[in-house]
């Protein structure tokens, strides 16, 4: 069939897939360096345990049928090698159905991993990168030109992520109406990058600016998505500007990079590297991704719908597979940043007088002197939820707890995840406690006469000194 292929996106298939592959290998080397904590065999929220009382039909999963922790270790590696040959181009120098099998191995591995990741897993991203994944199965290789329906898909999903982000924010905070989210947004986020501090400090007009100008490409430009071109690769360009704004604006995991990862096959870039003659597709080929997108295209009745329903949700997942999505971000916005901070200490009887020592975390703020890093497209999972705990303590009833019990076992997996430890593990503290600080950014004055970025105020208690009366 003739119409089944377009040769003008060969090129945007090749970077996509190889951008698409190092975005995978991200999540995957962040799986083996931190699930031992989170979710390990004595991790804060255990494996074994969500699986007792979640069935298969309700999270498939390896480790619905077995789980140790070398068991995940083997499967996270895995995918950070399936990623790399990817990443190699391993999959064009293999037939057609090859490469295709050789894309279902991440997809499939790396489900297993979200559909048992609970809390830790429950970010947008998670199922974005799964529902690209599925795609990306039935894009083809060198055996075929790019098939125009699978193309489609993904800008179908590139279309949701930006205009149900737009449309979440219309309906919610008020500030984004009146264009001055802005003014908080930069110091209030989940994690702040090292460019962040200066975002703060740009004119007030500026960022009203950045709202109108955030508003007309996530509720304005995705239309144009789906017109012919060059219209749809203007759209695709202004939506990768803008998420490397984001990008440079703030640490928001592969989230940004992979929206720039979906723009790609949406630039139309001509006969550069298209072969001279494009190869035909095979039979079984075509008959296979009609049915795929007759799938998708079924399934996403639902996540069209919440699109225009009066109580949009956002990052949620309609089927256990992952395979269309509702997405969003930022419905409201923090006015004021708080904090939770941990600290220890080594009095078996703690008074006013004693020495409380604090934790330090890689990504989260902390020591009012220590500048912001960027972690993105790495993804700090401990961090992040820890910016949870501090909007409420209700995001971090099921696993905070278990953080402190393992910090006053000194568990060596736990410290890992962590910057700066005041105890060693062979000597823990006596007792945790933790506290709810205001943060703000210091002025330009403050800066200069400080040297401190942050300017901290303690609010409450967040948990009381704590300890635990014997080991686990």
């Amino acid at each position: 069939m003739e119409w089944f292929t377009a040769d003008q996106y060969w090129l945007g298939r090749l970077v996509f897939q190889r951008a698409l592959a190092a975005v995978y290998f991200v999540a995957f080397l962040g799986a083996v360096l931190q699930f031992r904590a989170l979710i390990g065999e004595r991790g804060m929220l255990p494996v074994p345990r969500y699986v007792e009382r979640v069935p298969f039909r309700k999270a498939p999963s390896l480790f619905q049928l077995h789980y140790s922790d070398r068991f995940f270790a083997l499967v996270a590696w895995s995918g950070c090698a399936c990623a790399l040959a990817l990443l190699a181009g391993v999959d064009g120098l293999l037939p057609l159905w090859g490469g295709m099998l050789l894309w279902v191995v991440p997809w499939a591995l790396y489900l297993s991993i979200v559909n048992v990741g609970q809390t830790w897993y429950g970010f947008g991203w998670e199922s974005l990168l799964l529902e690209v994944g599925f795609l990306a199965v039935f894009l083809g290789n060198d055996e075929t030109a790019p098939p125009v329906l699978i193309l489609f898909l993904l800008r179908w999903v590139l279309f949701r992520v930006e205009f149900g982000a737009g449309l979440i924010k219309m309906r919610g905070d008020a500030c984004w109406r009146k264009l001055t989210c802005l003014y908080f947004h930069h110091e209030t986020q989940p994690m702040p990058g090292p460019l962040s501090w200066f975002f703060h400090h740009l004119p007030r007009p500026v960022h009203r600016m950045e709202v109108a100008a955030n508003h007309f490409t996530q509720l304005v430009v995705p239309v144009l998505l789906f017109t012919p071109q060059p219209v749809a690769t203007a759209a695709a360009c202004l939506m990768i500007a803008t998420q490397l704004w984001l990008v440079f604006s703030g640490n928001f995991a592969w989230l940004n990079w992979l929206t720039i990862v979906l723009a790609v096959p949406a630039v139309d870039f001509g006969s550069a590297g298209a072969p001279s003659r494009s190869p035909a597709s095979p039979l079984w080929y075509e008959v296979v991704v009609i049915a795929v997108t007759a799938l998708i295209l079924g399934l996403s009745y639902r996540p069209a719908r919440n699109l225009f329903a009066r109580r949009q949700i956002m990052n949620y997942s309609f089927d256990p597979l992952h395979l269309v999505n509702a997405y969003g971000a930022f419905g409201s916005v923090s006015r004021v940043r708080q904090e939770v901070v941990i600290e220890g200490t080594a009095d078996t009887t703690p008074r006013h007088a004693s020495q409380w020592r604090e934790y330090g975390f890689k990504g989260k703020p902390g020591d009012v002197r220590r500048w912001p890093r960027q972690f993105a497209p790495y993804h700090l999972r401990l961090d992040w939820m820890m910016w949870f705990a501090a909007l409420s303590p209700a995001y971090a009833r099921s696993w905070f707890g278990p953080l402190v019990e393992r910090l006053l076992e000194g568990d060596r997996d736990t410290l890992r995840l962590l910057r700066h430890v005041p105890f060693p593990p062979d000597e823990p503290p006596a007792y945790i406690r933790a506290r709810l600080y205001r943060y703000r950014y210091t002025t330009w004055r403050e800066l200069r006469e400080t040297g401190a970025c942050w300017e901290r105020t303690y609010v409450r208690e967040f948990l009381p000194p704590t300890r635990i009366s014997s080991p686990r």
